[in-house]
C-alpha cells in the first residue's frame, strides 16, 4: 500500500493494492494492522455512506465535541475532497488540502480530528464512504462556509453547487467562535 503525506500534518492518502484478473478485481479496503504500520493507528466506530448527484457539495462539516477522524473514499463516481485545518496554533491553521477520489483511482483520504471536511461531486453521481472515529452527533455538528473568500478553496469547477441551506449560510472561518474550533497538539 502506498501512503502519501501532505504539508498539513496528520493528513494521509492511501493507495491500497488492487489485485485483478479476468474475473474482475479484489481490494482490501481496511486492515487495522496494515494501516497502523502505514501511520493510521486509530479505532473506527461508525461507517457511513452517501449518494449524491453531479454538482452536489457536502460540507464543510465538523463536530465538536464528538470530534471525528474520517477515512473516506469514493465507491462509485468521482469527487473533489477538501479539508480545512481548524486547529488553532497549527502552523497550517486555515489552510486547505484537496484530493481527487474516484472509483478508478481507489485512493483513500484520512482526515484527522480537528478539520472541516467536504466534497464536490464531479461525475454524474457518486457513492461516498466514510469510516469514522467517533459517532455522529447532530447537536455537535458545525459548518464552515464552503466558499469563504479568506480560504480561496479551488472546488475544481465554476458551476454553482447544489447545497443544503445550512451549508449555504455557514459562517466564515474568521467568524467562528474560538470555543468551536480545536487546539493544535503536535
Amino acid at each position: 500500500m502506498k501512503t502519501t503525506t501532505f504539508e498539513i500534518p496528520g493528513l494521509l492518502l492511501f493507495e491500497p493494492k488492487c489485485f485483478g484478473d479476468t474475473r474482475g478485481w479484489f481490494l482490501e479496503t481496511y486492515n487495522r494492522e496494515r494501516y497502523a504500520q502505514a501511520g493510521l493507528d486509530t479505532d473506527f466506530v461508525q461507517d457511513n455512506m452517501s449518494y449524491s448527484q453531479k454538482g452536489v457539495l457536502r460540507g464543510l462539516h465538523y463536530q465538536k465535541p464528538n470530534t471525528q477522524g474520517k477515512l473516506v473514499y469514493a465507491i462509485e463516481g468521482e469527487v473533489w475532497d477538501v479539508v480545512v485545518d481548524l486547529r488553532v496554533g497549527s502552523p497550517t491553521f486555515g489552510r486547505w488540502q484537496g484530493v481527487r477520489l474516484s472509483k478508478e483511482n481507489r485512493k483513500q483520504f484520512y482526515v484527522p480530528p480537528g478539520f472541516a471536511h467536504g466534497f464536490r461531486v464531479l461525475s454524474e453521481a457518486a457513492q461516498f464512504f466514510y469510516k469514522c472515529t467517533d459517532f455522529y452527533n447532530p447537536q455537535a455538528e458545525h459548518s464552515l462556509l464552503w466558499n469563504d473568500p479568506d480560504l480561496a478553496i479551488d472546488w475544481q469547477t465554476d458551476e454553482a453547487p447544489l447545497l443544503k441551506d445550512k451549508d449555504a449560510h455557514a459562517p466564515r472561518l474568521r467568524d467562528i467562535p474560538k470555543e468551536n474550533l480545536f487546539v493544535y497538539r503536535p
